[in-house]
């Protein structure tokens, strides 16, 4: 069965995209530790990071790597920190959560932001995303 993740890389639910690939997409997580929280996910359903195949496994750490320098610049975070919990939705995604404290690594934090914010800050990391790979 697919998951709601599958749907939307599909684009039949809605999500704050910030990144999108043939290998991989990215977006606002509905349930953010902090503004910006991001999930990073391979198109192909794998509930488990250990059992995705080349080159999607690759491809889903060389996003985060970007995305979490975007991410830095677009919240003004101290950090981001990196997650693999796989509990939630049985398809793998890598966590990157704004850090402020380390504090905000706990999923308790946990909030839903207006959909206003999510939008801005979605433009924030696309803006920035678009930044770095002109530098590139």
């Amino acid at each position: 069965m697919a998951s709601v993740f599958t749907a939307i890389i599909d684009g039949t639910a809605p999500a704050y995209k910030v990144y999108d690939d043939a290998l991989v997409c990215a977006f606002l997580s509905r349930d953010a530790n902090r503004l910006g929280h991001t999930l990073v996910v391979p198109k192909i359903e794998v509930d488990r990071f250990t059992d995705v195949p080349e080159p999607h496994y690759s491809a889903v750490f060389t996003a985060a790597k970007t995305l979490a320098r975007a991410i830095h610049v677009a919240t003004s975070c101290k950090r981001v920190g990196a997650v693999i919990a796989g509990w939630d939705v049985p398809h793998f995604h890598f966590h990157l959560i704004p850090m402020f404290e380390y504090e905000d690594l706990d999923p308790a934090r946990a909030q839903r932001y207006a959909d206003d914010d999510n939008r801005r800050m979605q433009r924030r990391i696309v803006d920035e995303l678009a930044r770095l790979d002109g530098r590139a």
